[in-house]
């Protein structure tokens, strides 16, 4: 049976730690580095230019708006002419809906296979996948920043107990409300720009939690069940 789960997720929300949860109960993949991955592999251009160009990494989106907001945008053949700045192995610029397009071709094989997906408007993309799951985690930004204060403090105590601790200093530090400020935006810009809606909607969403007050383990039940009932409600033959 397909499991697909789209999770749209606000910073401190615990997507990173929900959505991976969610797949391995359902025995599906978890793609959240992998789509970005998989989208530098199929245009040819590194994972860093990828990954500066993903909408959880505020920075390089950022800077792709700003460029795109300095330039005329004209189309041509369905391609939004606005370059993302970054170039593939023979030195072409990536125009971003060409990038766009390639990530939405990975989520679209997904689908077909079965996956957790975090971000990248998954659940814009999959809007009529009858059984897709669309999740939205959120809460209140104050919560929110406590929260990501604790799984950042805990992941760092993980990999200190392991002698893994790659952590970039940057990173050793409580988050603070500017960088959550500053990833919301950047999050809500790329749903924004390229798909012309809010993330925020509940109507894009079968599901909305607050995963600041119900605990975190609670909302990968929750997913879970719903998750297969919905696999199985697809699968159902219809009713004569």
């Amino acid at each position: 049976m397909r499991h697909v789960v789209t999770v749209s997720a606000t910073y401190g929300a615990g997507g990173g730690i929900v959505g991976p949860a969610v797949a391995e109960r359902l025995g599906v993949p978890f793609l959240d580095r992998a789509i970005p991955g998989a989208v530098a592999q199929r245009i040819g251009c590194t994972l860093e230019d990828a990954l500066e160009h993903d909408d959880r990494a505020p920075i390089g989106f950022e800077r792709l708006l700003a460029s795109a907001a300095r330039m005329p945008t004209v189309t041509l053949g369905g391609i939004d002419t606005t370059f993302i700045g970054a170039t593939d192995a023979d030195g072409r610029l990536l125009y971003d809906q060409e990038f766009v397009d390639r990530t939405e071709h990975v989520i679209g094989e997904v689908a077909a296979t079965g996956g957790v997906i975090l971000g990248r408007a998954a659940a814009v993309v999959l809007a009529s996948a009858p059984n897709a799951l669309h999740v939205r985690l959120d809460g209140s930004r104050e919560r929110r920043l406590a929260q990501a204060a604790d799984l950042r403090e805990a992941g760092r105590g993980e990999a200190l107990a392991t002698g893994a601790d790659d952590t970039a200093p940057a990173d050793r530090q409580p988050p603070t409300m500017r960088e959550l400020d500053d990833n919301d935006r950047a999050r809500r810009a790329y749903v924004r720009r390229f798909y012309r809606t809010d993330p925020d909607a509940p109507k894009l969403y079968h599901l909305v939690l607050d995963s600041t007050i119900i605990p975190l383990s609670t909302c990968v039940d929750i997913v879970e069940r719903l998750a297969r009932e919905r696999s199985e409600a697809a699968a159902a033959p219809p009713e004569t």
